[in-house]
């Protein structure tokens, strides 16, 4: 009997374990299995939750089928105490370990609010913008000026929640002097600095900051950034380029920045002055001329003046011979490396050519005839 008794036991044991084995199984498919979402969705995951009130969250949108094994599976992987803070995008499909790595992995937001600084030639504006889970693109629902316009009640409101990302977009073409006075609008950054950095070297680009950054701390990765993209430029530059150094590059790349916003004319026009300074002529740009002028300190906001065109100035290059002593502008990448590899051309004349570009000429013949054009537009733009 006793026998009988332990031999009903063992098996009833057996099947539990093979039960309890199928049921650990089915959980781990379940676990790395395609989850049903069915369109990505923004995550917030506020400060002080758990993974119990993230896995409810996740079940209301329909992002997992099952939120037990999704609290059992962030348990067993040691991740349950990691949950962090923040908006985060899950994909569609998402499987439950996919979105465990999500919410845990640490790093910034990937999705939610978004605070967009852009300094431009111009001017400056903020966007308050959102990403949009489904077609992965940002909506613009405040813009202002942070020097001209008071802050809107919304953008006060992003400013409080923990998660909301900044980010500063610096144009190419801009001063160092404006990048400086552009910082000091942004309430966002700390401690706001007054010596103005060298010309040339900060690196036009995207930058991603924490709210309370030290302003010296991002012109230093600005800085870092221009001296990376110049070194491997110049590593790779063409040969029998008529400069002499990285310095030299950086001002001849601010001068095409400045002269052209068109991508595909950079290497040409970056020709023309290469051409130039091979044949020992002026280069002639009035850039550099209005560099003279403004110091880089704001926009001239008109034309230049007769006397302008023939006062001496370190920058004048209508006036002096060769580069100007400085760059006159901080140049992007693109403009750094077409002039390192400007395109082979024997022209070296341009003039504006009415629809945004320039038309280049060999003789002055040519550019005659082109500048003959150039005033005829300008002449029916101003009786309009």
């Amino acid at each position: 009997m006793w026998k009988s008794i332990a031999a009903n036991g063992i098996t009833l044991l057996i099947l539990a374990l093979v039960v309890v084995g199928g049921l650990i199984a089915w959980g781990q498919a379940q676990y790395v299995a395609q989850g049903p979402l069915e369109a990505p969705i923004c995550l917030r995951v506020e400060s002080g939750s758990t993974m119990r009130r993230v896995s409810r969250q996740l079940d209301e949108a329909g992002a997992v089928s099952n939120v037990s094994v999704f609290r059992a599976g962030a348990d067993y992987s040691g991740k349950a105490r990691d949950l962090k803070a923040g908006s985060f995008l899950v994909p569609e499909r998402a499987s439950m370990e996919e979105i465990v790595d999500i919410v845990t992995r640490g790093g910034r937001s990937t999705c939610g609010t978004e605070v967009l600084y852009r300094v431009g030639v111009t001017g400056q504006t903020i966007e308050v913008r959102e990403l949009d889970p489904e077609t992965n693109r940002f909506v613009v629902k405040t813009e202002f000026d942070p020097s001209a316009d008071e802050a809107p009640e919304d953008y006060a409101a992003v400013r409080e929640e923990a998660d909301t990302r900044y980010r500063i977009a610096v144009a190419e073409g801009v001063t160092s002097w404006q990048i400086v006075e552009a910082l000091k609008a942004a309430d966002f950054l700390s401690e706001p600095v007054e010596d103005v950095p060298p010309e040339g070297v900060l690196a036009p680009d995207s930058y991603e900051v924490r709210a309370g950054a030290l302003v010296a701390n991002l012109l230093e990765e600005m800085q870092t950034r221009q001296e990376v993209r110049l070194a491997e430029a110049w590593a790779e530059r063409a040969e029998g380029l008529p400069i002499s150094s990285p310095e030299e590059a950086l001002i001849l790349a601010s001068i095409v920045e400045k002269e052209t916003g068109v991508p595909e004319e950079r290497r040409t026009v970056a020709s023309v002055f290469v051409n130039r300074l091979r044949q020992g002529m002026k280069l002639q740009t009035d850039p550099t001329v209005i560099y003279g002028v403004t110091q880089g300190q704001g926009v001239l906001g008109r034309g230049l003046r007769q006397s302008e065109l023939r006062r001496e100035t370190p920058w004048n290059t209508y006036v002096i011979e060769g580069l100007p002593p400085t760059p006159i502008a901080n140049p992007g990448l693109a403009s750094i490396e077409a002039a390192l590899d400007p395109e082979e051309t024997d022209l070296i004349f341009f003039v504006a050519d009415g629809s945004g570009g320039h038309a280049f000429a060999r003789t002055l013949a040519e550019h005659n005839a082109n500048v003959a054009k150039w005033r005829a537009i300008e002449a029916e733009q101003a009786n309009q």
